[in-house]
């Protein structure tokens, strides 16, 4: 499967510099008329200033910024972009979501999906921190089955009139969850490196989100999804790909070879005043090495 990149999103929209509401105004309109395609916000409720449990996205194991960074609540931060902007997509990457109850989430991403006129992509993920779940008294332990669920209920919220569902963890009938969303489903991008993720993903994704995988990693996480999804009697095409921004033209070629749909960069750690010009340059930066790739 070999194709080019068509979109370019923006990731960690939502940190450090964008809990402040001038440059959360202009990261939004900036990268709209960039020409990015999207932006991500991603979650943690809360975050541990001492924590056991290793980062899984950096070699140290440890959160880029500390502890104390701050991480703006993603569906109130995209709402706020979604109020400035028209046209870029509203994506979470990812929402913790065994920390919620699934009706609520439910809610949350059909009301930010209604009022963004259909903008919105849910990322969820089964966490990584202990300690945050620990903090939220939710259990750490059978988290991903409870995610499993989670997006059966996510379904049944977003498009039955009448909302029943019968599970080993919620069970409910007659339910109005409304409003419903603009889309008839919102896309569901399971974001996750672990064999459980590539597991969700091809079983019952819209998408994956395989964050900080490159070449080999990529390709490996890629194909053992794709193969799940063959296995469930699905179109392994169908299941959307989003990967990192490539930085070398080996990791480009990866990236085409896989037909990768979408890849982020990381949003500018830059002034407010010099977001444009950043934004800009980081774009021609990824179409300039994808062109090599």
């Amino acid at each position: 499967m070999t194709s080019l990149v068509t979109h370019v999103g923006v990731m960690f929209a939502n940190g450090a510099r964008a809990a402040e509401p001038e440059h959360a105004v202009e990261l939004a309109r900036a990268a709209e008329a960039a020409g990015y395609e999207s932006q991500w916000a991603v979650q943690h409720v809360v975050m541990p200033v001492d924590h056991v449990s290793r980062y899984p996205y950096s070699t140290e194991g440890t959160v880029p910024g500390g502890s104390q960074v701050a991480i703006p609540d993603p569906f109130v931060w995209l709402g706020f972009a979604a109020s400035v902007t028209s046209t870029i997509r509203l994506a979470t990457g990812v929402v913790i979501a065994p920390q919620q109850h699934a009706l609520v989430l439910a809610k949350q991403a059909a009301t930010l999906d209604r009022l963004s006129r259909g903008r919105f992509m849910l990322g969820v993920g089964a966490g990584w921190l202990r300690e945050e779940f620990d903090a939220l008294d939710v259990s750490f332990d059978g988290r991903g089955a409870l995610l499993d669920e989670q997006i059966d209920v996510l379904r049944a919220a977003w498009t039955q009139p009448i909302v029943a569902h019968t599970g080993p963890r919620m069970s409910f009938s007659g339910l109005a969850v409304e409003p419903k969303p603009v889309q008839a489903a919102i896309p569901i991008v399971v974001g996750g490196h672990t064999t459980a993720a590539v597991r969700r993903a091809g079983r019952t994704g819209d998408g994956f989100f395989p964050l900080a995988a490159r070449g080999v990693d990529l390709a490996r996480l890629v194909g053992a999804m794709r193969e799940v999804a063959i296995s469930h009697g699905r179109d392994a095409s169908a299941v959307e790909v989003t990967a990192d921004a490539p930085r070398t033209v080996d990791e480009a070629t990866v990236i085409h070879q896989l037909g990768v749909d979408r890849v982020v960069i990381n949003a500018p750690d830059v002034p407010t005043e010099a977001l444009g010009e950043a934004l800009h340059a980081k774009l021609d930066a990824v179409h300039e090495l994808l062109a090599k790739g």
